[in-house]
């Protein structure tokens, strides 16, 4: 059972849709004792980072987190739930992430033909051979919707980036822990593929 962590964080049902076009066995939750019994879990995530990060607060889901990431649970991060995988963000300085890794998260600067948040599809760097983005060619389109994103301190973990006014971290990957900025269950073929590869592990 795939538990999908509910916390009012947005973009919740179409990550259950995806998962269930697949055939995966999905639960929403919020409830720990769920997160704790499931064989993967997924911290899906559209919104603010304080809000987000008050709301997991709240529902012992940041408790359930860092159980699942010790336990070795498969565990997958999405857009503002990667961002709260690392310590801060620029968005709400007076918020803690989790620091399940180090790094920051900044906003996406202005520039000319800039658009923020940016709101659309942008190309994949692929930053080496991984299991969640398996099969995912160099260039893949993916969908982003932020404003905000991610530049890790250790850029061993870090799987796949782009770049759009700045260099992006697009996915990190360690261990049980996988995260993407971009939304794979809006991302057509591809986002659908690196789903399975999740469901597979």
């Amino acid at each position: 059972m795939i538990a999908i962590i509910d916390y009012d964080a947005g973009n919740i049902k179409s990550v259950e849709n995806a998962f269930t076009s697949l055939g995966g066995e999905v639960q929403l939750t919020s409830d720990p004792d769920v997160v704790a019994k499931a064989d993967k879990v997924v911290l899906p995530g559209v919104g603010v980072f304080g809000d987000a990060r008050s709301k997991l607060n709240a529902r012992g889901m940041d408790k359930a987190v860092y159980d699942t990431v010790k336990k070795g649970t498969p565990f997958l991060a999405i857009c503002v739930g990667l961002q709260l995988l690392f310590d801060k963000s620029e968005e709400s300085p007076d918020a803690e992430g989790l620091s399940v890794f180090g790094g920051r998260i900044i906003r996406i600067p202005a520039g000319e033909g800039i658009k923020v948040p940016q709101i659309g599809w942008n190309s994949l760097h692929i930053e080496r051979p991984c299991r969640l983005l398996k099969g995912i060619d160099e260039g893949t389109f993916v969908y982003f919707v932020h404003s905000y994103y991610l530049e890790a301190e250790d850029k061993d973990i870090v799987i796949a980036s782009t770049e759009y006014s700045a260099h992006i971290h697009a996915a990190v990957e360690k261990d049980n822990v996988f995260a993407t900025q971009f939304h794979p269950e809006k991302s057509g073929t591809a986002g659908l593929k690196i789903l399975k590869n999740f469901m597979e592990l």
